[in-house]
């Protein structure tokens, strides 16, 4: 029997923004199949109604549940982590699916989520009035594991994700300002060390970033052909499958990497001015359900959540327009892909369900982090 209070309780703005958003993924990946001719569309939609099975179903499960068992989680998601680099499957390079003959999951679209518990749970378990840099060495190894596993795929964006959502929930306790500031003097210090260990596919795409024309056809072509997209979309757009750039096979990836890019060009700064409110709808419902979290562990993993969401939605536009370089992050719920579309949907349905237990006063104290 449902608790009457959890259905009194629903963010319905959360649920319609996310349900708007997966109607514009359709739509636009309805675009991209036409330009390139594989019905990506359908196969997105099976996610979407899998993804929202996964989404109610982590919605009536009490969150509270995932601290209990967040350890075996996160080692759960290193195994699948491990199994990757050993029998996973390659495409365009990469290393990153494993294959359960209908269909493929991609483990590190998981760990995305089970870091967001993990941090949560050990948080929420070691509390303290301030944390110093002895305090942070444990979650920052926890959140290092993963991401040691996650480079070799290799799997650069997601690898820093893992590291934004730990800075991100990190935010949310007192640290003391001098590890701030020799977080920041180390990561200075540290560029020339972390430029010697890139691959070099990976220079190049930060030297395309700096200088997408030094080399038009090579690796700052991706960016050229999608800031010509982005920018010739105009206020209004192109039109409904109308965009060039995309049709006419001048923009790659346009049903992973560049989504936002086939968007923008075919319905303009209207259409993509939309698209970002929708996700500030998102975003926002999720900051106000950590703030409004009357437990410690509910604020710690919505405020996670949502950070996880924030952030690949930031970077792949940032990405798209040449803000950053391409480092490969799908755009959340409208880009091409299985595993991340569930993965996005099981947090959406966290976040519905911290928000539905609000009314929920005690505090937990069930982590195996200590």
């Amino acid at each position: 029997m449902v608790d009457r209070r959890i259905l009194e309780n629903f963010d319905w703005w959360l649920f319609l923004a996310t349900l708007l958003l997966m109607a514009i993924g359709f739509v636009n990946l309805n675009s991209a199949s036409a330009a390139t001719g594989y019905p990506y569309q359908y196969k997105q939609l099976q996610w979407y109604i899998a993804g929202t099975f996964f989404m109610l179903l982590f919605m009536f499960i009490d969150y509270r549940t995932l601290m209990v068992y967040s350890f075996w989680i996160y080692i759960g998601t290193l195994i699948l982590l491990c199994l990757v680099l050993v029998v996973g499957r390659t495409v365009g390079g990469s290393q990153r699916w494993i294959s359960l003959g209908i269909f493929n999951i991609q483990p590190s679209e998981i760990a995305k989520l089970t870091m967001a518990i993990v941090l949560s749970s050990y948080f929420c378990n070691d509390e303290k009035p301030e944390y110093g840099f002895s305090d942070l060495v444990r979650p920052l190894i926890l959140t290092l594991i993963p991401v040691a596993l996650i480079y070799p795929q290799p799997d650069l964006g997601t690898a820093l994700l893992l590291v934004f959502i730990f800075a991100s929930i990190t935010y949310l306790v007192k640290i003391r300002w001098t590890v701030i500031v020799s977080v920041l003097a180390f990561i200075l210090a540290a560029i020339p060390l972390g430029w010697s260990i890139l691959k070099p596919y990976q220079k190049k795409r930060v030297e395309a970033f700096l200088n997408p024309e030094s080399d038009p056809f090579g690796a700052g072509y991706h960016l050229i052909q999608s800031k010509i997209a982005v920018g010739s979309g105009g206020i209004l757009g192109k039109g409904y499958m109308h965009g060039t750039q995309a049709h006419l096979n001048f923009l790659p990836e346009v049903h992973t990497d560049f989504a936002f890019s086939i968007w923008a060009e075919e319905w303009g700064l209207l259409g993509a001015t939309c698209l970002l409110m929708i996700y500030a709808v998102i975003v926002y419902r999720g900051l106000i359900i950590a703030s409004h979290s009357r437990e410690r562990f509910g604020a710690f993993l919505a405020f996670g959540i949502t950070a996880m969401i924030f952030w690949q939605m930031f970077v792949n536009m940032c990405m798209v327009v040449g803000l950053m370089p391409v480092v490969g992050i799908p755009l959340p719920l409208i880009s091409y892909g299985g595993s991340s579309v569930i993965v996005t949907l099981m947090g959406i349905g966290i976040l519905l369900n911290i928000r539905a237990r609000r009314y929920l006063f005690q505090q937990s104290s069930m982590g195996v982090w200590r």
